[in-house]
């Protein structure tokens, strides 16, 4: 039997959607939100009943039947921190993503797009490894003082999809490997994958970790308290400095990786902070080397960047010792919320439940 799938993935800007027979996408369009139409809504969540027209106007323009559709799924969004899986969007699930005790965030969008067309269809509505799936080993979630608990906040759906593709095609589990994977992207996120299990990785969410191209990464200290306290910025711009205008643009004016590469070659200040880019994410694939005690059957490299090969063959030469490489450029985020709506439809893999947040889900 096969199953029409449509997935849909909000950013701040524009709402990309795809349609799946199964695991072939039948189509995909980027369906862009200028900022005079975004600005008449005072919350994201408002922006759930413009957003839902514009989906189902172009599911009409594909001639997509909606009585065709067998689920919806939607990116998940920032919700309390969750093992990895799919799940169904719950009441209680869709009053977190509207009052954003967790944060605010588009992606929260696609869990209440989700709903909405699946309630309205009559079909189960889904969201897959939201960015706060937590899998931390005990060990990984001390930071140093008692009052800050280090987070998981990562790009789970990816690193999840590219596991779970390098497995199938060694003809392995995902949960008999241990991997490690890194993205890179606007941000960078590596994990450590054992046995299932993401047991180590970083807030990229806020700039934990090697910097990126917008973010700042794991800073001295010492250094961001004085830049706190000097007088100079204000809670937001720090914020800001730390995620968004950190990184890569930061040192160099531009966020473009591509155009950096190029650059490097005659200019070098870049080539020093291109570098430094490189090695910082050869640092921490070490470290998470380090959390399997050297145990590492692959090292996935993926996201937009791993497109090029310069990275890669940085990377490569710095890591390529702990364990093969294999390289899934690009983020096919669609494919991979229809794979994880598929493993449910075809009883692969339980669809699991949101609950509602108790209190000490907030330490």
């Amino acid at each position: 039997m096969s199953y029409r799938i449509l997935t849909i993935d909000p950013g701040s800007t524009s709402t990309k959607i795809g349609v799946f027979d199964d695991e072939k996408m039948l189509f995909e369009e980027n369906l862009h939100h200028s900022a005079e139409e975004l600005a008449q809504f005072e919350t994201i969540p408002q922006q759930e009943a413009f957003r839902r027209r514009l989906v189902l106007k172009a599911l009409e323009e594909h001639h997509i039947p909606l009585e065709s559709l067998s689920a919806v799924c939607g990116r998940g969004g920032v919700l309390k921190p969750v093992h990895g899986g799919t799940y169904l969007t719950t009441d209680a699930m869709i009053d977190t993503l509207k009052k954003g005790p967790y944060g605010h965030h588009a992606s929260n969008l696609g869990g209440l797009l989700a709903r909405e067309i699946g309630s309205a269809l009559h079909i189960p509505s889904y969201i897959v490894d939201p960015p706060v799936v937590d899998e931390l080993a005990p060990l990984a979630r001390y930071s140093g003082h008692p009052l800050i608990t280090r987070r998981s906040i990562f790009h789970a759906l990816n690193q999840k999809a590219v596991a779970k593709r390098f497995a199938k095609e060694q003809g392995k589990k995902y949960e008999d490997l241990n991997l490690i994977v890194c993205h890179m992207g606007g941000g960078v996120s590596i994990g450590a994958h054992m046995k299932g299990s993401v047991v180590d990785t970083q807030n990229a969410l806020d700039g934990e970790g090697p910097f990126s191209p917008e973010r700042s990464g794991s800073l001295p200290t010492g250094q961001l308290v004085k830049q706190c306290f000097s007088g100079k910025y204000t809670e937001g711009e720090m914020h800001r400095m730390l995620s968004g205008r950190g990184g890569l643009v930061a040192y160099t004016g531009s966020n473009d990786m591509r155009y950096l590469l190029a650059q490097a070659e005659h200019d070098k200040k870049i080539a020093g902070v291109v570098d430094a880019f490189h090695y910082q994410i050869g640092k921490e694939i070490g470290a998470m080397a380090a959390v399997m005690h050297g145990k590492v059957d692959q090292i996935i490299l993926t996201g937009g960047i791993a497109y090029g090969k310069e990275t890669v063959d940085a990377i490569s030469e710095m890591v390529g010792w702990i364990a093969p490489i294999t390289v899934y450029p690009g983020e096919d985020e669609l494919l991979a919320l229809a794979q994880g709506a598929l493993r449910v439809l075809k009883g692969e893999e339980k669809a699991q439940e949101y609950r509602r947040p108790r209190p000490e889900d907030n330490n």
